[in-house]
């Protein structure tokens, strides 16, 4: 974990993980619920964006923890 206000390679290949893992999740269940499977992108769309706001999500919140895995700065 790093420290407060500072990200790592390590935070940022989890942060992919996490976003490709929740695009990944939410685009079967859209497709599951729509039907039929179509390669244009209103179709990828929501799954792109669902990883992009995954992936800065938990960035941020590494970004305000500190190595001890609590909000704010170490006291």
């Amino acid at each position: 974990m790093s420290n407060f206000l500072s990200l790592s390679t390590k935070d940022f290949l989890k942060g992919l993980l996490v976003a490709v893992l929740s695009a990944l999740i939410a685009g079967v269940l859209q497709l599951l619920q729509t039907g039929p499977f179509v390669f244009d992108w209103a179709t990828f769309q929501p799954i792109v964006l669902t990883a992009i706001s995954a992936g800065l999500a938990y960035l941020s919140k590494n970004l305000f923890q500190n190595s001890q895995g609590e909000l704010g700065p170490e006291k």
